[in-house]
Parts: C-alpha cells; sequence; structure tokens
C-alpha cells in the first residue's frame, strides 16, 4: 500500500469513527465518538448554534457517570484540581458540571469536538482515584484542602497523654484566633464505626489538659460521612468532648478553624 493509500484509507476510515445525529427534540445534534468511558460505553458529544458560533458540550454525562461509579458524595478537593488540570490542558470550561467549548468563526468543528471528548476521557479517569481512594487516604485529603486553604498544620504531631500515653492527632492546626487539634474519623464499615468514635473519645479525654488555659486548643472530630456509616450516638458520643465537623461540608469546616 502505498503512502497517499494510507493518508487516504486512514481520513475515510476516521471520518466513519463519528456519528452524528439529532437529539432529543433537535435542539442539539449528537455526536457520538470512539472515545470511550473505562466501562466501555461510548462518550457523546452535542452540539447547537449559540448566536455565530457553535456549543460543543458533553451536557454533564462524564460527571454524571462519575456520580453512579462512587457512593462519595462529594469529590475531593485533588479530584476537583484533577478535573480543573484536565480542562485547562484540552481548553475546555468547566460550568455546572459540564465541560464545554464553543466553535468561533473559523475555528475547526472537528478539532473542538475532539478537544471536548478528550477532556470527558480524561475527567472520566478520575475512576481510578475513586477505586484507589483507601490508598489515598481522606486524611490525605484533609491536608490538600488545609494547603489549599493556606491553614498552617503540622501532622501526626505526638503528643503525651495525662496517663502517659503517646496520642497522635491526624492535624495540629494553627490560625490567628486560636488552635485546633484534629482527629480524622472515617471507616467504610458501620460495625467498626463505634470502636472508631471510642479511639478518639479515649484520646481526647487523655488530652484534656491541652484544652484549658489562655491557649487551649480546640477539639476536632472530623467525619468522613461521604460514606453512610456512622449513627447519631456516634455523632453525640464525639460531641461531648470534642466540636464534631463533617467532611462533606468543607466550608465549615475551614470557618470552624478559623473562630475563637
Amino acid at each position: 500500500m502505498s503512502g497517499i493509500n494510507i493518508c487516504r484509507d486512514f481520513s475515510e476510515g476516521l471520518a466513519a469513527l463519528f456519528e452524528c445525529r439529532p437529539q432529543g427534540d433537535g435542539e442539539y445534534q449528537r455526536i457520538r465518538t470512539p472515545y470511550l468511558y473505562p466501562d466501555g460505553d461510548n462518550i457523546d458529544v452535542f452540539c447547537k448554534p449559540e448566536g455565530d458560533a457553535t456549543l460543543v458540550t458533553d451536557l454533564g454525562e462524564t460527571t454524571r457517570w462519575l456520580r453512579m461509579q462512587t457512593a462519595a458524595l462529594r469529590r475531593s478537593p485533588k479530584q476537583t484540581a484533577l478535573i480543573e488540570d484536565a480542562c485547562l490542558t484540552h481548553g475546555v470550561e468547566f460550568y455546572k458540571g459540564m465541560l464545554l467549548a464553543r466553535c468561533r468563526p473559523g475555528d475547526d468543528l472537528a478539532a473542538v469536538v475532539c478537544r471536548v471528548a478528550q477532556a470527558a476521557l480524561r475527567v472520566s479517569d478520575l475512576w481510578f482515584t475513586f477505586r484507589t481512594r483507601s490508598i489515598e487516604s481522606v486524611a490525605d485529603e484533609v491536608a490538600d484542602f488545609l494547603t489549599e486553604r493556606q491553614l498552617p498544620f503540622v501532622r501526626g504531631e505526638k503528643l503525651a497523654g495525662r496517663s502517659g500515653r503517646v496520642w497522635t492527632p491526624d492535624f495540629h492546626v494553627r490560625t490567628a484566633r486560636r488552635s485546633s487539634l484534629v482527629y480524622v474519623l472515617s471507616t467504610g464499615s458501620r460495625s467498626a464505626a463505634r470502636s472508631v468514635v471510642n479511639q478518639v473519645h479515649t484520646a481526647f479525654f487523655d488530652l484534656n489538659h491541652l484544652a484549658v488555659g489562655p491557649e487551649a486548643l480546640r477539639f476536632v472530630s472530623l467525619f468522613d460521612d461521604t460514606v453512610d456509616v456512622w449513627s447519631d450516638e456516634d455523632f453525640r458520643l464525639a460531641e461531648q468532648l470534642s466540636t464534631v465537623a463533617r467532611w462533606s461540608r468543607p466550608d465549615e469546616f475551614a470557618d470552624l478553624l478559623q473562630a475563637a
């Protein structure tokens, strides 16, 4: 086969890999691409005219697909950063869960479609970070969050309790108004949840001499509630010696750390 024939066959075959047809009421044209989500489904891209440009978007299908793959209620800060990085790399905007780009006069529509599809492929690969979440622990996600919010912290500091036992809170966070000791409570097992809370409760009881005086430390129990394993009794027990925060509400957690 000659070089000319290779190029011709490639061009003809590449076009055949994409399928375009009206979607629903015809507002959008759906382009089925040869790119695949990790489960083997094709990535679809949708186009519609907007003024003198054409909007190219996945209509939120990629982030919707991601949500179906995990029980977590929210993305971690690192996963959100990876999505933003993928969008920046491919020149795509991330808006209300959608990947989108505009094909303006003079632009190549095929190139814009490929950019959005490639961004969807990159974002869908976050599925692998969900699968390996036990490797990158919730504490790692919290550390990334504290760094992002510019909240200074020491991780894994060893502190002696009144009993002489040495405890290792996950974070010692210092802010302008007050410092806090934070334990992250995380487990995938409902049967193990109470023992996790009991351990943190015992640690704060043994360290309660640090919670008095002019530079008293705030004790914080940060529950990883992205998995529904905690009971009301667990929260009430933690509240006896600490302030309870929920990882599903990171802004409230940050406000708590910065409060007086």
